[in-house]
């Protein structure tokens, strides 16, 4: 795994569940740069994601377990 995903699954393990926004806001990675991250921790299958219960438009990044 990159280092950026490692802080990505890292964040989200604190602070979870959080959009691709926050968790570039909350690891001070830019928006691209989590997005890989994410992409490679899905492949994976170490995250999951469902849309947000507040706003449908985005979806929420978690750990899976």
């Amino acid at each position: 795994m990159p280092p950026s995903a490692k802080l990505v699954a890292k964040v989200l393990e604190d602070e979870a569940p959080l959009s691709q926004g926050q968790l570039a806001d909350a690891s001070l990675l830019p928006d691209r740069t989590v997005r890989y991250a994410l992409n490679r921790l899905e492949d994976s299958e170490l995250v999951e994601s469902r849309y947000s219960f507040t706003d449908a438009r985005k979806q929420v990044y978690f750990l899976s377990t």
